[in-house]
């Protein structure tokens, strides 16, 4: 059995539905009708404006009734008690930029005359249905239907009491900045006023709100920022270095957000080395140099880097013997697939021609292809020497 719809989600969103179910003052006999019709989902058309809330609700007719409701918007004096109340701490401006309502800005605005929420009389509905009870079931309905949007957006409570978001947020900024101009002198800064904190009770009595989703991964990483000017002289370090490790840095965090790679806190400096170079082909260079490691051997770890990883520089850069096992199985299979006569093998490397299948500590199977006097890492590794010895066209 499904669980049954609920109205409010979040703190703000279960406030508007209380304001409705207590301090409105509407008929609770109404009420569970319009929650049980809300719940069948025959509310439709749901918009909501200044200072209005409008929709379309399906009952036993045909066609459905049209609803309006007028919530009565705040008076001058009323706006600016509650900015006064929004303005006083930076937080409460920052958490309704985050699409939450503070519950301590709820009930300072309260106290100081200005409720968000509905109270008595505040709410003038209209239905088209010939039901002349306040409110008939069709308005309910909308009442909880509402609780859905101002769970959305906290500034749905503000709409209602006459000003949108954008006029909000304006006025608040300007009541931030100091006046001046024109033989206009600086408006007098107001005296800080006393921050009373937050009770025990009132503290562990909130409620934690939802943890919101995490952003999509970028589709590359970002570009560092450039320093205008290079580091004292005696750091050794330059505006381009550290650039070339922010850069670094930010790629490294994308691969780990998007693969899940390994982090790089348990890798040896030749296997960093190799990283780094794999991803900057064209500044290896001065990456040789800085490293203090020959050209020709950076730009071979880097190539096995990008082909295989740490287990194909690992099998590029060292011997080891891995017990009689794995390389007579390897034989053993090469012979019967017909790779018989010129099968060399030496402590963890198997040699047909111009052909090398090495075996790494991973247990698997690296091929690599003679280039002059070196051998080339040639493609990524495989649990089969068969699959390297025979690739795939």
């Amino acid at each position: 059995m499904p669980p049954r719809r609920t109205f409010g989600n979040t703190w703000w969103g279960r406030a508007w539905v209380d304001a409705l179910e207590q301090r409105a003052k509407l008929d609770p006999n109404r009420l569970p009708r319009g929650r049980t019709y809300a719940r069948k989902g025959t509310v439709g058309g749901l918009a909501v404006g200044v200072g209005e809330i409008s929709a379309r609700v399906r009952g036993s007719r045909p066609v459905p009734y049209k609803v309006t409701i007028r919530m009565r918007e705040f008076a001058p004096a009323e706006w600016d008690a509650l900015l006064e109340v929004a303005g006083t701490r930076l937080g409460h401006a920052a958490a309704l930029l985050d699409g939450e309502l503070p519950e301590e800005l709820a009930e300072q605005a309260r106290e100081a005359g200005a409720d968000l929420l509905p109270g008595p009389g505040d709410l003038k509905p209209r239905c088209s249905c010939p039901d002349s009870a306040n409110p008939c079931k069709h308005v309910a309905a909308v009442y909880y239907v509402v609780a859905d949007e101002v769970d959305a957006d906290p500034f749905v409570l503000f709409l209602l009491r006459g000003r949108s978001r954008d006029d909000v947020l304006a006025e608040l900024r300007a009541r931030r900045t100091p006046r001046g101009g024109d033989g206009e002198k600086p408006g007098k800064a107001l005296p800080p006023k006393k921050n009373p904190g937050l009770t025990p009770r009132a503290a562990f009595s909130r409620r934690v709100g939802p943890v919101p989703p995490l952003p999509a991964a970028p589709e590359a990483a970002g570009t560092p920022a450039v320093l205008d000017l290079d580091p004292p002289a005696s750091t050794g370090w330059t505006a381009a270095a550290l650039t070339t490790l922010a850069a670094d840095a930010a790629a490294l965090a994308r691969d780990l957000l998007v693969h899940g790679a390994p982090a790089v806190a348990d890798l040896t400096f030749e296997e960093d080395l190799a990283r780094r170079a794999a991803t900057r082909p064209g500044d290896l260079g001065p990456l040789a140099a800085e490293a203090e490691v020959p050209l020709r051997e950076l730009t071979r770890w880097a190539h096995a880097w990008r082909e295989a990883g740490r287990g194909g520089l690992a099998v590029l850069r060292e011997s080891w013997q891995p017990g009689p096992g794995p390389l007579e199985r390897a034989r053993a299979e090469l012979a019967d697939a017909g790779l018989t006569g010129q099968v060399k093998v030496w402590r963890n490397r198997v040699t047909q021609g111009d052909v090398q299948l090495r075996y790494g500590r991973d247990a698997r199977w690296y091929r690599f292809v003679r280039e002059g006097p070196e051998w080339r890492l040639d493609a990524p590794p495989s649990d089969d020497p068969l699959d390297l010895a025979y690739p795939t066209p």
